[in-house]
């Protein structure tokens, strides 16, 4: 009964429930892996954010790429703002998602190197080519704290670095980018400010990142994981659904061929035919 499986549809449907559940395997661990390198970010994040701060001439120099070990380090650094050389980079979102500006502003260490330091988002002009209004950086020596970053690269952030741009903005935090500009030394990498805090709140500070939430990466793995287990489960109740239609068919088929037709006598014997006066006449079979 179960020669229906070599049928097409029955193969068809075979060869996609074997190439489905290998494939939703594999989208169930490339989720678990998400989930795990969320997990080890969260950790790490927060690692960083309880050490105690450092120079960022330790962790930096020029044409330095920061290890992402060092990512979100607490850092200190003290010099005098360059506001001649500041820059905003555009596109940039608050914290409850208004879309303007970050500031980037280069701070003179005391050996005349330079750290570039992202002050905090401001809102944007209202004509993009217009420089937005920037409250002006603190004068004289000042220490700034803050969270260590990397050079954003569009590879990373998906942002691209256009062309042709007004001047003094940018699309992307590159201290490569800003000591070609300069004409200085630019120790690698850039501080995200935390202190101190800009007076009247503007620039507005960057938050914290998140290290607490995990997302529904896991969820994503089990729900694929049921997804492949519930394949050949589905493939073997159809396949008993379709073995027990041919069965009843089968059976139905039986039962009209061997019983009686409509016209049959109760007995089996041949009904009597009847003349116009009502005599009945005996049918009889043929030899």
């Amino acid at each position: 009964m179960y020669r229906f499986l070599l049928s097409r549809q029955w193969v068809i449907l075979t060869l996609v429930a074997l190439a489905l559940i290998p494939t939703m395997i594999e989208l169930g661990f490339w989720q678990f892996h998400r989930h795990e390198r969320r997990v080890a970010q969260n950790t790490l994040i927060a690692d960083n954010l309880k050490a105690s701060p450092v120079p960022v001439e330790e962790l930096s120099s020029p044409g330095h790429v920061v290890p992402r070990a060092d990512y979100w380090r607490r850092v200190t650094a003290t010099g005098t703002f360059d506001t001649a050389h500041e820059v905003v980079v555009r596109r940039r979102t608050s914290s409850d998602d208004r879309v303007g500006a970050h500031v980037l502003t280069p701070l003179v260490l005391k050996d005349g190197r330079i750290v570039l330091v992202n002050r905090g988002w401001v809102p944007g002009a209202a004509n993009q080519r217009d420089y937005p209004d920037v409250p002006p950086a603190p004068k004289g020596e000042v220490t700034v704290a803050g969270r260590l970053k990397a050079d954003e690269t569009t590879g990373a952030s998906g942002i691209k670095d256009l062309k042709g741009l007004p001047d003094r903005q940018v699309m992307l935090i590159s201290s490569r980018q800003q000591a070609e500009l300069i004409g200085r030394e630019v120790l690698g990498g850039y501080i995200e400010q935390t202190e101190p805090e800009a007076a009247g709140g503007s620039p507005e500070q960057i938050a914290e990142p998140d290290h607490d939430s995990i997302g529904a990466h896991m969820a994503y793995a089990v729900q694929w994981w049921l997804f492949a287990a519930g394949v050949p489960v589905g493939w073997i109740v159809l396949a008993r659904r379709e073995k027990r239609d041919r069965e009843n068919g089968t059976a139905d088929g039986t039962t009209t061929g061997d019983g009686g037709g409509d016209g049959d006598a109760p007995d089996g014997t041949a009904p009597e035919a009847t003349q116009e006066d009502g005599s009945a006449i005996q049918a009889t079979s043929p030899r």
